[in-house]
């Protein structure tokens, strides 16, 4: 019996705590541009309050992924979500920008406790055969967090604009409780000897980020960033787009996010081992980039509600296939010992894309509506010739190896 068949329970428990999460990041989204006129704030405010999130994230990842490599995982997605829950707790009931703020701040900490946790448990819990399949599984989960945040949000707005929030950290709360009770630890808390390990454990966030431009992976992080920062500027400012430019509400907005974040749900519940192994980790990321840079763009030019729901489908499916893409072929490039490691840098690099990319979409789009997309479309093609060039490279030294 394989691994993943073995550990299917805890699997099913991972994928219940990121998406929870992820359900809780998504609500925001069809919310903020009732919040902007409620609390009289610009796009360059909601930038920055999206930023918020990313910046405790960044701070508190590496950490957080070295700590479960010492403590074990199940202790630190636990207390994630704890904390996320009291994030949520915060946003229902602030009344000043601020009080926002301290609540987002809060909820980057509980995920950066929470994601790189749940990743090493993956790849504790997997062989590398099985590795593709278990990342998929937890990016759907993370997908369809996004599908159901943003509806919640939407929807339940309707019946008060902070009722999503306070429903979101009773869910926390009660998945805390059930992961602390029935989540198997992966791994035991006493740390692997490993001298590599001992040199870097004090390292500070700067250092192991000037770390990372020296390993073999560092391409894929790179990857990452601009990927969060390209979804990160899609998202920041998409409600915010069409409320300006065609008048929707937040159901509307709801209900375009949730259509175009479902196939790629279903692709990595269903098909994206099999892209995988079919194309390879390499093919798929330079498509996928492609992809989601030309289809950003062909936002600013198309009209009318099917047509954004149509684009927007194809920008979420890009991204959902990269995603896991990207985090199969870094756990793979990682030793055992390094893989909190390693996924502590693969959140700090989402982190950093998250807070350049709102607050650069922020800013953007106070200047014009469209620039953020434009910008968003050119980095992610520039990502694209780049990971065109690594690709060769790794071909190159694959050869010069046989």
């Amino acid at each position: 019996m394989s691994l993943l068949l073995r550990n299917r329970g805890a699997m099913l428990m991972l994928m219940i705590s990121i998406f929870l999460t992820f359900t809780g990041i998504g609500l925001v989204v069809p919310i903020l541009p009732t919040y902007m006129n409620e609390l009289h704030i610009g796009g360059s405010v909601v930038g920055m309050l999206v930023a918020a999130f990313s910046l405790t994230q960044l701070i508190v990842s590496p950490l957080a992924g070295r700590i479960s490599d010492r403590m074990g995982r199940k202790r630190i997605i636990v207390l994630g979500l704890v904390v996320f829950s009291l994030s949520e707790v915060v946003f229902g009931v602030a009344e000043l920008p601020w009080m926002l703020f301290v609540a987002r701040m809060l909820g980057g900490i509980g995920a950066a406790m929470i994601m790189p946790a749940v990743m090493a448990y993956v790849a504790d819990t997997t062989s590398m055969d099985e590795r593709a399949k278990g990342m998929g599984m937890i990016n759907a989960a993370i997908t369809t967090g996004f599908i159901i945040g943003p509806g919640i949000g939407g929807y339940l707005a309707e019946f008060g604009i902070r009722v999503p929030f306070f429903a979101a950290a009773i869910a926390a709360a009660f998945v805390a409780i059930i992961t602390f009770i029935l989540l198997p630890e992966s791994r035991v808390a006493a740390p692997v000897h490993d001298e590599a390990a001992d040199q870097h454990k004090n390292e500070s966030l700067i250092s192991q980020l000037v770390r990372s431009y020296r390993e073999p992976y560092f391409v894929g992080l790179v990857i990452v960033f601009v990927m969060s920062f390209g979804l990160a500027n899609y998202e920041t400012v998409f409600g915010l787009f069409v409320d300006h430019k065609f008048a929707f509400t937040p159901k509307d907005i709801a209900f375009v996010l949730t259509f175009g974040s479902i196939a790629g749900a279903v692709v990595q519940l269903t098909a994206f081992s099999w892209i995988l192994n079919r194309f390879g980790e390499n093919r798929v990321i330079s498509i996928s980039l492609l992809a989601s840079g030309v289809f950003i763009l062909l936002t600013l030019f198309v009209h009318g509600y099917f047509l954004i729901m149509a684009v927007t489908f194809i920008v979420f499916l890009a991204m959902d296939i990269l995603r896991p893409a990207v985090g199969t072929q870094l756990s793979k490039m990682a030793g055992e010992t390094q893989q909190g490691f390693v996924m502590g840098m693969n959140s700090a690099y989402t982190s950093l894309g998250n807070i350049a990319g709102p607050i650069v979409a922020g800013i953007l789009f106070d200047l014009d509506i469209n620039f953020p997309y434009a910008a968003a479309a050119f980095v992610l093609v520039l990502c694209f010739l780049l990971s065109l060039s690594s690709a060769k490279r790794m071909a190159r030294r694959s050869v010069q190896a046989k």
